[in-house]
């Protein structure tokens, strides 16, 4: 790719397109950084066994180390403090703080994300803490994981444990990241956790994750719990390949399965119509009650999002074919899609508060002989990025933070560490972290923005 890097001037004009108060972060998840898989006390997750499924990470690694996050909790909080960020995304380890899923909680893992909260806020840092980012302890995968309705109560369990011990310091609560991934990645294709191939079996453990969203905020604020609290989406703007009438329904049915199938009963307490009929006897079982639950009201919605999706009736369609750039994922670069999407989401389902709480590019790095990692293309596209998060606020979407993904480079899941997210590069070898020419940009940006452009 040839892509310029964002001159000053046009950086200052982003800058003043953003009030006081927008939130600007940087986000991880416990699995992808944090290492320490098997010390002081955690138990395993669906992920640690996972990764030890021949051939299911593409370079046969693991999360056992990761990026060390436990054993340099003071070094990476230093680093997050100088990016200039005021919100700080991460998850917790379920198996971390209470090692089978459920009766006894393990006091070390939670005095390290105690550790992590009061860190943060020392250091004048919101802490954003998401409850479930996919690593399930593997005690409750063998007593049917998310398929079983019984994980939902042992998840409710879990928040108001979380929210005792460590919530009351947090600004805000996700409970699950991206439940789609979880359900299709991980239990329709399986090429995640737990590794599990059944379309009825997937639409269940989604219409659970759900379920167990509600009812944990319901449980949440009966604990009188102070964070706004909401669920992180992974959406993306569905396209047709073409203008066939194929193609449209076949983007009209992507949608549905991808967006409206998780959106719908949020926000409007009922799955919809057509992908009802389009699964058949694979939808979930549903008790009375289920979706009220579900639909119980938010304070924010989360939305990952990356590239658009181009929906094909016939051959699958063949990502660049379009002649837009891809990162190194695969994906095409393609910022408007995004402002797209975000108008779409408040027009349809009006939620009260939007972030984008993941974006980013995998791009190939490498460190130079001058120690730095000249990334043009990822700071590229972070900027035409937030300036499509602008275009949507612009337009009335009440957008309110943006989170880069990621901190740093870590364990991209079946990709293992080849694919590089981080705006700080990581030496796995050494654990040597070293800022980007992205982190750089990233931190002279929020300063213009604090400056209101000057």
């Amino acid at each position: 790719m040839t892509f310029d890097f964002p001159s000053p001037e046009a950086t200052a004009a982003l800058a003043r397109r953003f009030p006081p108060g927008f939130a600007w972060g940087v986000a991880t998840s416990s699995f992808q950084i944090e290492g320490a898989a098997h010390e002081d006390g955690k138990g395993e997750s669906i992920w640690d066994r996972f990764c030890r499924v021949p051939g299911a990470i593409a370079d046969g690694s693991s999360g056992d180390v990761a990026c060390d996050h436990v054993h340099r909790l003071e070094e990476d909080l230093d680093l997050i403090a100088a990016l200039g960020v005021d919100t700080y995304r991460f998850s917790v380890s379920w198996p971390r703080v209470q090692p089978t899923g459920s009766g006894a909680w393990n006091a070390r893992g939670v005095d390290f994300y105690r550790r992590l909260v009061d860190g943060l806020r020392a250091r004048g840092i919101a802490p954003m803490m998401t409850l479930n980012h996919w690593d399930l302890p593997q005690a409750l995968q063998e007593q049917g994981g998310w398929a079983a309705r019984e994980t939902v109560h042992r998840f409710v369990d879990y928040a108001i444990g979380l929210q005792r011990a460590v919530g009351g310091h947090c600004a805000t609560i996700t409970t699950h990241n991206e439940p789609w991934v979880m359900a299709v990645l991980g239990h329709e294709m399986g090429i995640f956790a737990p590794g599990l191939k059944s379309r009825a079996v997937a639409l269940q453990v989604a219409h659970h994750l759900l379920l167990s969203h509600g009812l944990a905020l319901q449980a949440l604020r009966a604990e009188s719990a102070k964070a706004e609290l909401g669920i992180v989406l992974n959406m993306s703007h569905a396209v047709p390949a073409t203008d066939s009438e194929a193609d449209r329904a076949r983007a009209v049915l992507d949608d549905g399965t991808a967006l409206r199938w998780y959106c719908d009963p949020l926000f409007r307490g009922r799955y919809p119509d057509d992908v009802l009929a389009h699964v058949g006897a694979d939808a979930p079982v549903v008790q009375h009650g289920d979706m009220a639950a579900i639909a119980t009201p938010m304070d924010y919605l989360g939305i990952n999002n990356y590239s658009r999706h181009v929906a094909s009736a016939g051959a699958p369609w063949v990502a660049g074919s379009s002649g837009l750039p891809l990162t190194e994922m695969g994906w095409e670069i393609h910022a408007p899609s995004l402002t797209a999407l975000l108008l779409r989401v408040h027009r349809d389902y009006a939620p009260k508060k939007m972030l984008v709480t993941e974006n980013g590019g995998a791009f190939p790095d490498a460190v130079g002989d001058d120690g730095r990692v000249l990334d043009v293309d990822r700071t590229r596209y972070l900027f035409d990025h937030i300036g499509a998060v602008a275009d949507a606020a612009e337009q009335g979407a009440p957008m309110a933070g943006y989170m880069v993904w990621s901190l740093m480079d870590n364990f991209e899941w079946a990709s293992g560490y080849a694919k590089r997210f981080g705006i700080v590069h990581v030496d796995y070898a050494t654990q040597k972290r070293t800022p980007k020419a992205s982190a750089d940009w990233y931190r002279g940006f929020l300063g213009q923005v604090r400056r209101g452009g000057d």
